[in-house]
């Protein structure tokens, strides 16, 4: 398999790491968004959340708060995105990947999403609802 954080998880390729158990490993994104951007992963290889078991995606995100109360601890931003991205053109590395990026005053960064709610009626909404939980059911 040639995955990159594959090879990091082995110590194949070096990386900044954070924190490592029997099912995670975190470590340093090399682009460093904002100072402390932080890559938690399953060291078990999963291609995104649509491959993911319920078992390896609660032992991914149970880490979550540890590492960004670490990172609130260490470098005090005012406050902290958790990203994930899936497929392309999205996903740049895939393995499944959780990004923690602290947010400070003036950072450069820039997330933003779109208000649609003018374009929806009830209608609308109860037809998205309903294709969920479809989906869900099936």
């Amino acid at each position: 398999m040639d995955c990159i954080f594959c090879k990091i998880i082995k110590g194949e390729i070096p990386a900044y790491k954070l924190y490592e158990d029997d099912k995670v490993f975190a470590f340093l994104d090399i682009t460093q968004g904002t100072k402390g951007h932080t890559l938690i992963v399953p060291k078990k290889h999963v291609k995104n959340v649509y491959d993911m078991s319920e078992e390896d995606a609660q032992a991914v995100f149970s880490r979550v708060p540890k590492l960004a109360k670490a990172l609130k601890k260490a470098f005090n931003p005012i406050g902290l995105n958790i990203i994930n991205n899936n497929d392309k053109p999205l996903q740049s590395v895939f393995h499944f990947h959780v990004h923690l990026i602290p947010r400070y005053e003036n950072d450069g960064m820039t997330l933003t999403t779109v208000n649609r709610q003018d374009d929806y009626e009830k209608s609308d909404y109860l037809n998205v609802q309903d294709a969920i939980v479809k989906a869900l059911n099936e």
